[in-house]
């Protein structure tokens, strides 16, 4: 299971280190995201095309896009950028990227250190893509300036945000490995919602004939954002950052076991 590149991965936390997963606090903050809607999508039993969907992509998060000072990180012989480790949209949000000597790494726990904004205020994802205190900026530890805000240090010299006033101990002991997290093949995976679009689903999408795909995915993976007719693509980091989307899309599901038919879609 995976948890989407725009929404990502672990959840959030406050920096009171006394009270990391006290049962008040939780509480509010999850009473903060909207109910999840019903899914009203019944499951695909037989091939066909559907109108509508969603579809997104996932990937590796590379570190030549960060601009952190290098640090050492457990699990890790060499250093990494920081921001690339424990910032938003990297690795610990991710799951796994592609260093700088471009070997893949990927991180291995804790999962349940939480997330903090700007701010150094507890913030936690939603369902929806969206978090209850406002955008992560750091895993809940780290660096902190004189107003108590998130900052690091910067490869280039200086602070993100001002120079750190202190350093707040991570609660939880921080893991990295090398390799990739998710044995799925590039161009070959999408994520689905399970209960639309079942795990073995050949999955037909036009828009990505012209990759080594040649339009053709199957259904391997999923995550908590993930509702029903959207379907994210898992393909290799591209040169730069983006993020990709396409609405209103004409799909065509072949649930597992049916056999191949001349019928079906091709490019």
């Amino acid at each position: 299971m995976r948890a989407p590149l725009v929404g990502i991965a672990v959840v959030a936390s406050a920096l009171v280190l006394a009270d990391l997963g006290g049962g008040a606090q939780r509480t509010k903050a999850e009473r903060a995201c909207p109910p999840r809607p019903p899914v009203t999508e019944r499951r695909i039993t037989t091939p066909r095309w559907v109108g509508g969907a969603v579809v997104t992509e996932y990937y590796p998060i590379r570190e030549s896009w960060f601009s952190g000072r290098l640090v050492q990180a457990r699990g890790l012989s060499a250093r990494h950028r920081a921001d690339w480790l424990y910032g938003p949209h990297g690795v610990a949000m991710n799951g796994e990227g592609l260093g700088r000597d471009g070997r893949f790494y990927h991180f291995a726990g804790s999962y349940d250190i939480d997330w903090v904004n700007g701010a150094g205020a507890v913030t936690r994802p939603c369902w929806n893509g969206r978090w209850t205190g406002g955008r992560p900026a750091w895993l809940a530890f780290g660096w902190r300036n004189r107003r108590g805000g998130v900052t690091y240090p910067l490869a280039r010299g200086g602070w993100s945000n001002g120079r750190a006033a202190r350093y707040v101990p991570s609660p939880l002991p921080l893991h990295f490995g090398a390799g990739r997290s998710r044995p799925q093949p590039f161009w070959r995976t999408v994520a689905t919602d399970l209960r639309v679009i079942p795990r073995g689903s050949r999955v037909f999408i036009r828009a990505y004939c012209a990759t080594p795909a040649r339009g053709w995915f199957t259904a391997r993976d999923t995550g908590g954002a993930i509702i029903g007719i959207h379907v994210d693509v898992y393909r290799p980091p591209p040169r730069t950052l983006e993020l990709r989307s396409l609405r209103n899309q004409r799909i065509y599901v072949v649930p597992p076991g049916t056999a191949p038919r001349r019928s079906w879609p091709h490019c």
